[in-house]
């Protein structure tokens, strides 16, 4: 099982171990792109802070995030499950798994990443703030930029068992699955349902906040019960008997993801 996720926007402070190591990422076929990012990012952060918050799409208050990009090369890094924060990762809570959880996760888990194009939670990076949906000026939309360098090393990556995609559309432009890759790969979209007082009628909606929280508890209620559904059919399964109430459309033809609808009563 490969699980696609998104990063977060905010992210934990740089760690203390060693600066960054390029060369000790996974994917390393996707080395090439990574260092074009990192050069370039890094030169605009350090040239004009003005313009790189234009880039980089930041408030005022975010201005500081663009000195951390200029530091990128020599900052303290840590892995990449720790740097990650936000709804999505406080509801996965990898730091409190059981060691076994803990290494199906970083055989398993994959964060996409407007700077590093994706990363195994347990490689090491330092913070920074570089979003998918960014355009840079000379190597232009970096959604576009990571299109051909991943589609050399995601089917490899994705091995002959399931895909869960639980990334955000920003990210999910990054790579699509293809061929027989998207046959087993399943997204996921969190549905908040509730009773209508005044109709009485059921009312369905998608709550950005809970959407997250909710992947995170899956993923992890997966990781914990050490279930490693082959395909989608077998992830609705398991995620019947882990007590979730899912809703699976098949795709109509081949070349075609699942579409996996969480359905939910409660937000918490």
């Amino acid at each position: 099982m490969l699980v696609l996720l998104p990063p977060s926007e905010g992210k934990a402070a740089s760690g203390r171990g060693a600066p960054l190591k390029p060369e000790s990422l996974s994917l390393p076929g996707l080395a090439e792109a990574r260092a074009a990012v990192l050069d370039e990012l890094v030169e605009l952060c350090a040239a004009d802070e003005e313009k790189a918050r234009t880039v980089l799409g930041l408030s005022e208050g975010l201005r500081g995030e663009i000195a951390k990009n200029t530091e990128l090369r020599t900052a303290g890094t840590r892995p990449a499950g720790e740097i990650y924060t936000g709804v999505l990762y406080d509801a996965l809570d990898l730091a409190t798994l059981e060691p076994a959880a803990r290494r199906l996760a970083g055989k398993s888990l994959l964060v996409f990443s407007g700077l590093w194009g994706a990363v195994r939670v347990g490689d090491r990076i330092p913070s920074y703030r570089c979003s998918m949906g960014v355009r840079l000026p000379g190597l232009g939309a970096l959604g576009a930029h990571w299109r051909a360098p991943m589609e050399s090393v995601m089917p490899e990556a994705a091995g002959d068992g399931l895909v869960l995609d639980l990334r955000s559309a920003a990210y999910a432009a990054a790579w699509k699955p293809k061929g027989e890759v998207a046959g087993r790969t399943a997204t996921v979209r969190v549905l908040h349902a509730r009773i209508d007082p005044a109709t009485g009628a059921e009312k369905r909606s998608v709550v950005s906040h809970f959407n997250k929280a909710t992947k995170g508890r899956l993923v992890r209620d997966l990781l914990t019960a050490g279930v490693r559904p082959e395909d989608p059919a077998g992830l609705v399964e398991a995620l019947r008997e882990l007590g979730y109430v899912v809703e699976a459309t098949a795709p109509e033809r081949a070349g075609r993801a699942w579409a996996l609808d969480v359905v939910v009563t409660a937000i918490h």
